[in-house]
C-alpha cells in the first residue's frame, strides 16, 4: 500500500523559510503534488512534480518563492518555501497519483494523501 509521510512544518515569521518533505513508500506514481488548506478555505494546489521528467509547476501565488524537487534515492519530494507570507499559513499535504498536467491543481485527481503538516507564518 502506498504511504506518504510528511514532515518539516512549523511556525516562522514572515520572510522566513521552511522545507517540507514527503517520503513515499514507493515511486510508482508519476505525479506528486503539494496542496494546502488555509483555515476555513478550500484545499488548493501549491506545486507539483512529475517524477519521470522532474518538471515542476506552481500556483501563481508561490512562483519565485517555492521550489519543488525530488530525490529518487530517498523516495522523497521536497517543497522549499522561501519568503513566507502570512497567507501561506495552512495545513500542507502531499499527494500522489497519475494526473494530467492540465489538471495538476485538482485535488480530486490524486489517489493517495499524506497526513498533513502545519505551516504557520506570523506577521
Amino acid at each position: 500500500q502506498m504511504q506518504l509521510v510528511e514532515s518539516g512544518g512549523g511556525s516562522v515569521q514572515a520572510g522566513g523559510s521552511l522545507r517540507l518533505s514527503c517520503v513515499a513508500s514507493e515511486y510508482t506514481y508519476s505525479t506528486i503534488g503539494w496542496f494546502r488548506q488555509p483555515p476555513g478555505k478550500e484545499r488548493e494546489g501549491t506545486a507539483v512534480i512529475y517524477t519521470g521528467s522532474g518538471n515542476g509547476y506552481y500556483a501563481d501565488s508561490v512562483k519565485g518563492r517555492f521550489t519543488i524537487s525530488r530525490d529518487y534515492a530517498k523516495n522523497t519530494v521536497y517543497l522549499q518555501m522561501n519568503s513566507l507570507k502570512p497567507e501561506d499559513t495552512a495545513m500542507y499535504y502531499c499527494a500522489a497519483g497519475y494526473v494530467p498536467q492540465v489538471r495538476w491543481y485538482s485535488y480530486s485527481e490524486y489517489r493517495y494523501w499524506g497526513q498533513g503538516t502545519q505551516v504557520t507564518v506570523s506577521s
